[in-house]
């Protein structure tokens, strides 16, 4: 069996652009600042790379994780048992006409602002949400009302068992509320092209307003108050009410499981109060399923994804 060290030296070559890290720990590279180490950490510098990188971790049967931003993601405290390949460097981004194309590895907050600054209206409802582009897309994310799937006009992406880049045009059949047609598939993204509306210059200031009015509201429910993944659950229409006020109404906020917290100002979201485990989060939110299920007779589906040695 290739260790992880010889794994690591085929990439000592001219057909890989990237960094190669040992070890790496994982609650560096999350927004709920949790995760252990991953033996072989891989950044690709470019498209050819990260095929070179997946090439090489197939052949070597080394099981991988692709990254995005780690914003909703809770990694196993043990950490992963091969590599993770970060998306973080693929991060250009420019526009043609009304579309902006965006590398995977962009951060959402990025994609805003370059639009922000050429008066490119359309995305203002994801200003301060963290994350990726790729992992937007990934989770068809959605903001105010907004889900990137309205705004997408199609996705370049690696098909995993083939490592071939192919292009993927919008079709809204294949999306739904947070469902997106590369969850449970081999596809990774790579770049996402978004339809924006072209205004005038001096419409620039407008835009501007309506993002800060976005974070705003991000900041006024607690978003940035404590390490966290964001809403835990996914909002359910046959429940008659968002997952948030279902726990609330089951006397759960402020409840904990070690250092994670149900926020005591929203029931949808686990809180990192400082030095919370991935087993912390886990036991948490299993208590709020299993309580809510006894009180209500609803299941609560979690959003974020809990990853690495389980």
């Amino acid at each position: 069996m290739t260790s992880i060290r010889e794994t690591a030296e085929k990439f000592n070559t001219d057909d890989f652009k990237g960094r190669i890290l040992f070890s790496e720990t994982m609650a560096n590279h999350t927004t709920f600042r949790i995760g252990g180490p991953a033996p072989l950490f891989i950044e690709p510098f470019d498209v050819p790379s990260l095929r070179f990188a997946l090439s090489v971790l197939k052949i070597d049967a080394v099981p991988y994780f692709v990254l995005g931003g780690g914003s909703n993601i809770v990694v196993s405290d043990k950490g992963f048992e091969g590599a993770v390949v970060s998306m973080s460097a693929l991060c250009h981004i420019e526009a043609d006409g009304e579309y902006v194309a965006s590398g995977a590895g962009a951060s959402v907050s990025s994609v805003v602002s370059f639009c922000t600054e050429h008066a490119l209206s359309g995305l203002e409802a994801f200003a301060g949400l963290p994350g990726s582009a790729g992992g937007a897309v990934y989770m068809n994310a959605r903001c105010f009302d907004v889900s990137v799937s309205d705004v997408l006009s199609e996705v370049r992406y690696i098909d995993g068992s083939t490592l071939e880049e192919k292009t993927y045009r919008f079709n809204a059949a294949d999306w739904d509320y947070k469902i997106s047609p590369f969850q449970n598939t081999q596809r990774i993204v790579t770049r996402a092209v978004f339809k924006t509306k072209k205004l005038s210059e001096d419409k620039k200031n407008e835009i501007a307003e309506r993002c800060k009015a976005c974070v705003a509201k991000r900041s006024a429910k607690g978003h940035y108050k404590f390490p966290s993944a964001g809403s835990v659950f996914k909002n359910n229409r046959a429940f008659g009410k968002p997952s948030g006020k279902i726990i609330d109404e089951a006397g759960l906020k402020g409840m904990r499981s070690g250092g994670a917290q149900v926020a005591p100002w929203h029931g949808n979201f686990i809180v990192n109060t400082g030095g919370a485990t991935a087993a912390d989060v886990r036991a948490l939110a299993d208590r709020i399923v299993e309580i809510v299920r006894q009180k209500t007779g609803f299941t609560l589906e979690c959003e974020i994804i809990f990853c690495g040695i389980r």
